[in-house]
């Protein structure tokens, strides 16, 4: 019974920190690249965009699918970064939690 005690306990502590990091997620920041840093995309960690930086060089009415693909590639690297991110942030919080393998949270 007092296993079941201190895994409950346990638990409860993650499910805090668990909503810390949530929260943490809205201020945590990636910046997404494309171009050789032609275009820039800022977002939060949680795949919110803040900010589009793009070199002026790029503002050619004749390559718009350029300056499209461009923007396409920075928000997806962005987004890359972000979910890295979070994975790691996530497995610093589960670390040493006896979960079965795979399992990811949030459940």
């Amino acid at each position: 019974m007092r296993d079941l005690m201190g895994l409950m306990k346990q638990a409860q502590g993650l499910q805090q920190k668990f909503a810390d990091m949530q929260a943490e997620f809205d201020t945590l920041e990636v910046t997404g690249t494309a171009g050789g840093g032609a275009v820039n995309v800022t977002a939060t960690a949680k795949g919110l965009v803040k900010s589009v930086s793009i070199d002026p060089s790029l503002m050619v009415l004749d390559d718009k699918e350029i300056l499209e693909d461009l923007m396409v590639a920075a928000v997806n690297d962005a987004r890359g970064k972000a979910e890295r991110l979070m994975q790691e942030k996530m497995g610093d919080l589960t670390k040493g939690l006896p979960l079965p393998p795979g399992m990811k949270l949030p459940f």
